[in-house]
C-alpha cells in the first residue's frame, strides 16, 4: 500500500509539472531522491517515462476536436465522413517538429539516461531555462505576436520549435513545454498558441518514448509493478486535466516570469541541499 501511495504522489507531481514549464522529468528525478519507489532500476527508468502517457490522455481528451482528423459533412439528407484539411496539416507540422527529438531519443536513449539523468544536470537546466524565460519575457514584452492561431503555424516555425524541443530530449530539467514555449515566443508565436502547440507535440513524443521504454523493459510486470504503473498514470491523467485548464486561463492574463523565478529558486535550493547535506 505504501508503494501505491508513493506512485500516486509521483502521479500528482507528473500531472502538475508536465504542462507547467518547470520540467516534469526534473521534478520526478528530484522527488526520487527523497521518496524512492521500492522497484528495480530498470522499472524506475521505464516508469519515469511511461507515467507521462497518463498525462497525454488528458491532452487527447481536452483537445479531441482539434486533433481528430475526421469530420461529418451534411448535405441535404446525406451525411458523409470527410478528412479535415486543417487538422491533417496540423498533424503534418507536429510530426515534422518531432523528428529531431525522435531521432535523438531512439539513438541515444540509454546513453542520456546514464550521463544526464541526475540532480546536478537537472538543477543547472532549471536555472538556465528559468533565466531564459525572464530574458525572453522582458525583451519581447511589448512585441505583438505574428501567430495568434494554431492553424497559422508554418512548417518552418514548427521545425524551429522542434529544435527547441530537442534540448529537452537531451537535458532533463530543461522542460519540454518550457523549451518549446520559449522557441515559440522567440519566433513570434503568441503564448496561448505556443502552449497549445506544445500540448499537441507531446502526443507523438510521449507516446513514442513510452512505447520505446515499454519495449526495452519487455512488458513483463509483476502484480505490484502493474499497480504502481497504473496508479501513477491514472493520477497523472486526472491532475493533468486540471492543470492544463489552469495554465490556459493563466497565460491569457499573465506572462511566464513566475515560472522562470520558480525554476531559478528551485535549482539553487537543490544545488545547496546536495552540496551541504547529501554529500556530507
Amino acid at each position: 500500500m505504501i508503494e501505491i501511495l508513493k506512485a500516486a504522489l509521483f502521479g500528482v507531481v507528473e500531472g502538475i509539472t508536465e504542462w507547467l514549464p518547470v520540467s516534469s522529468t526534473g521534478h520526478m528525478i528530484l522527488l526520487n531522491e527523497f521518496v524512492k519507489l521500492d522497484v528495480s532500476t530498470d522499472f524506475w527508468n521505464m516508469f519515469l517515462v511511461v507515467i507521462q502517457f497518463g498525462a497525454i490522455l488528458a491532452v487527447i481528451l481536452l483537445y479531441w476536436k482539434t486533433i481528430w482528423p475526421l469530420g461529418l459533412y451534411k448535405h441535404r439528407r446525406r451525411t458523409r465522413i470527410i478528412w479535415k484539411k486543417d487538422t491533417l496539416m496540423l498533424w503534418a507540422k507536429t510530426i515534422v517538429a518531432c523528428i529531431p527529438a525522435g531521432i535523438v531519443g531512439v539513438l541515444f536513449d540509454d546513453w542520456l539516461d546514464e550521463h544526464f539523468y541526475n540532480w546536478l544536470v537537472v538543477s543547472i537546466m532549471l536555472i538556465l531555462v528559468g533565466a531564459a524565460f525572464l530574458v525572453v519575457e522582458t525583451v519581447y514584452k511589448d512585441r505583438k505576436p505574428r501567430v495568434t492561431d494554431l492553424r497559422d503555424i508554418s512548417f518552418k516555425e514548427a521545425v524551429i520549435i522542434g529544435m527547441f524541443q530537442l534540448a529537452a530530449a537531451v537535458f532533463p530539467g530543461t522542460s519540454r513545454s518550457g523549451s518549446t514555449i520559449i522557441g515559440g515566443l522567440l519566433i513570434g508565436v503568441s503564448r496561448t498558441v505556443a502552449a497549445q502547440f506544445t500540448f499537441i507535440l507531446a502526443i507523438p513524443v510521449m507516446a513514442g518514448a513510452s512505447l520505446l521504454k515499454m519495449v526495452k523493459y519487455g512488458f513483463h510486470f509483476t502484480g505490484m509493478e502493474t499497480a504502481i504503473l497504473l496508479t501513477g498514470m491514472i493520477v497523472a491523467f486526472a491532475v493533468s486535466v486540471a492543470i492544463i485548464r489552469f495554465l490556459m486561463g493563466f497565460i491569457r492574463k499573465h506572462d511566464f516570469k513566475v515560472f522562470g523565478w520558480y525554476r531559478i529558486v528551485l535549482g539553487a535550493l537543490v544545488i545547496a541541499y546536495f552540496a551541504l547535506f547529501a554529500r556530507a
